[in-house]
């Protein structure tokens, strides 16, 4: 591994990297519904393992906010030791992927559709979270949650509430503070001074339990793999392989552009990822995506080699093998707070305002993905936008004219573009409108595309026009 001269700018950066992965960590397991030691285990994972693994090497992997939604839904489902099972098997999935050199064409998915999928995991993120932070148990459901939000307000714990608040506030206020304060992280920052409210007035809120990271291992058992005889359970199983990539591979393209060093290998990251989510199942913990916050904190630490993201695993084991006590004096409201700001950031509102202005229809499928997630489920919504995304591209390229001209006493028509069965309707109305009384040519050489649909029912139209069998008149 890397090292040498650049060790101490990566060691540095690795204890920044693991003060703001560890209360991240934490937050996404109980937001997950699982045990808040598990989402340490990942994140311990994500760098001892994943961080040897060459792909990007400055980006830093761990348990995602992205996955909370899926995995909360996979474990009311199927049981805690069914996870296990079902973050391995996506794994597998991984790593045949990254074998198979798949990971390139994660860049031709649409980015309306990475978008919308990030707008809409941010919208459940939030309404799940808004009632973790007022202490009051959600309903299943995200639309039962949305909908429950009005009644809220009476059930709400407000010593919990202006705890989550005020981490909120902290979190967005470190963004203006000098930059030299903000070499600390925001969200440790944050996380240590709600925690130290709520100890020093005594507040009685309810705070994270751990029992131990190493005693929270619990590799799942032969029986457990019987789940994959569902058909839903083989869903969830592509579900969490596609979108922990399509993350993982959407956030690498992000922090290459924060930095001048190697770019990005998107196969073999592929393969780092599904290594580190076998071993993750394995253990019975949570499942890993390459995280951008977590990537950021890295690059802007000043990390030179992959050598920071090892080390951060390291950290994250240490401190909570060592200290483990710490964590239970942290309120559940203040890591709502952490998550509600997470699932803010991933709100996109600047790239729906731009593609309004300039692609209107990228926009709609972007809101449409988002809500069809919400309405839905993750893995239905990214389907739907995938097809909404696919139907406006056939749309967009399907685009026919026609050009007149008059040879003697023939109506030359020249037919330019592509042809296709989305646009026939139109076409033909416009041959419809054409004068009657002269004869008309159709002239098909100005044609890129022409579907079978469009083809037999111009020559259709031919025959009717001229009155002739046949395809005369057609050029």
């Amino acid at each position: 591994m890397p090292g040498g001269g650049t060790f101490r700018e990566d060691f540095a950066a690795s204890v920044v990297v693991a003060l703001v992965a560890l209360p991240l960590c934490v937050g996404v397991a109980v937001a997950s519904g699982v045990p808040a030691e598990l989402g340490i285990v990942t994140g311990v994972v994500g760098g001892l393992v994943t961080g040897w693994f060459r792909g990007s090497s400055l980006q830093v992997s761990g348990p995602a906010a992205g996955l909370t939604v899926l995995v909360y839904e996979a474990v009311r489902t199927y049981g805690l030791p069914a996870l296990g099972v079902l973050v391995l098997a996506a794994g597998v999935v991984q790593l045949g992927m990254g074998v198979l050199r798949l990971g390139r064409w994660f860049r031709a998915v649409s980015v309306a559709v990475v978008h919308g999928m990030l707008a809409g995991i941010g919208l459940v993120l939030i309404a799940g979270q808004l009632y973790a932070l007022a202490g009051v148990e959600a309903p299943g459901k995200t639309l039962e949650k949305v909908g429950g939000l009005p009644g809220l307000v009476a059930q709400a714990d407000w010593a919990a509430v202006a705890l989550g608040a005020g981490t909120v506030a902290v979190l967005v206020g470190w963004r203006r503070m000098p930059a030299r304060l903000r070499l600390v992280p925001g969200a440790l920052v944050a996380v240590v001074a709600a925690t130290l409210v709520s100890v020093l007035l005594g507040l009685p809120v309810a705070k994270v339990r751990v029992t131990g990271v190493l005693e929270a291992v619990s590799p799942p058992g032969w029986e457990e793999f019987g789940v994959l005889a569902s058909v839903g359970a083989l869903g969830t199983v592509v579900a969490l392989a596609l979108i922990a990539s399509a993350e993982t591979l959407f956030s690498a393209a992000a922090v290459d552009r924060m930095h001048d060093g190697a770019r990005t290998e998107y196969d073999r990251e592929l393969v780092a990822q599904g290594v580190g989510n076998t071993v993750c199942g394995l253990l019975g913990a949570l499942p890993m995506t390459a995280v951008i916050v977590r990537s950021a904190a890295n690059v802007e630490a000043g990390a030179r080699t992959r050598a920071a993201r090892v080390l951060h695993g390291g950290w994250l084991l240490l401190f909570t093998v060592a200290l483990p006590g710490l964590l239970e004096v942290v309120p559940l409201a203040v890591l709502a707070g952490v998550l509600l700001h997470a699932g803010f950031t991933l709100l996109p509102a600047r790239a729906v305002a731009v593609l309004w202005r300039t692609h209107r229809g990228e926009a709609v499928v972007l809101v449409a993905t988002a809500s069809a997630i919400v309405a839905t489920g993750l893995f239905e919504g990214v389907l739907f936008g995938l097809g909404l995304a696919v139907a406006k591209a056939a749309w967009d390229t399907s685009h026919v004219h026609t050009e007149k001209g008059w040879e003697g006493e023939v109506l030359c028509v020249r037919i330019v573009g592509n042809a296709s069965f989305l646009r026939l309707p139109r076409l033909l109305d416009e041959l419809d409108s054409l004068p009657a009384g002269h004869p008309v040519r159709l002239d098909l050489g100005g044609l890129r595309h022409l579907d079978h649909a469009c083809l037999v029912a111009l020559e259709g139209w031919e025959r009717k026009r001229s009155r002739l069998p046949g395809r005369e008149g057609v050029a």
